[in-house]
């Protein structure tokens, strides 16, 4: 299974478009929409540039392969699209592994889709802070989880 447009664009949204790399809040060099490698595995390096289009590629690239593939293996349910674009953007925040040994992950293998959908909202801190733009797109990945498909 595969993120759709919707997801991809939820994670764009979210994790916003730098033509330049920088340094993210875990100190690594990030391109694009929050890559720190290429399609090829090469890590990002500050002084690294990428064109918008370049950007987009690699955004679908990652979310799919390193993301939504790796995922996909522990879903033991059938999960609507939207349901399944949900789980990818918090991997792609948290990561595949976090999102592997999750509470909603367990949940979700349990058909307990309200329960797991209620998981989204506790993934929103950062060195155990609340931090309001993880609190925002813990909701709308909530919302997208919970969307009638």
């Amino acid at each position: 299974m595969k993120i759709s447009f919707r997801g991809l664009e939820l994670i764009k949204e979210f994790e916003g478009f730098s033509a330049n790399a920088y340094l993210c809040p875990a100190k690594l060099p990030t391109i694009g929409y929050g890559n720190t490698f290429y399609t090829d595995g090469t890590k990002v390096k500050l002084g690294d540039q990428i064109s918008k289009t370049d950007a987009l590629e690699l955004l679908e690239f990652v979310a799919n392969k390193y993301f939504a593939d790796k995922i996909f293996k522990h879903i033991k349910v059938l999960l609507p699209q939207n349901k399944f674009d949900a789980c990818v953007s918090l991997a792609y925040n948290i990561g595949a592994n976090a999102f592997i040994q999750s509470t909603l992950l367990k949940k979700i293998n349990e058909n307990d889709f309200e329960s797991a959908a209620n998981e989204f909202l506790k993934w929103n801190k950062s060195g155990g802070s609340e931090m309001l733009g993880l609190t925002r797109r813990r909701k709308r990945e909530y919302e997208l989880f919970n969307m009638l498909s």
